[in-house]
């Protein structure tokens, strides 16, 4: 397994009940999340960054 931090750009949708979904979404594609954070807020274009910890499988 290797252990990466990541940063990505999700948009807010307009449920916000449904942000976190989307962001579990996105990291999904990188791996599997140990922990992650929104770490900055753009109101105007509606998307927020977001810092994580995934792991992947490495094939061998």
């Amino acid at each position: 397994m290797v252990t990466s931090f990541i940063e990505l750009t999700v948009r807010i949708p307009e449920d916000i009940k449904t942000l976190q979904k989307s962001i579990e979404i996105e990291l999904s594609k990188h791996g599997k999340s140990l922990r992650w954070a929104i770490t900055k807020v753009d109101v105007e274009k509606q998307i927020a960054q977001v810092e994580a910890v995934v792991i992947k499988d490495i094939d061998r």
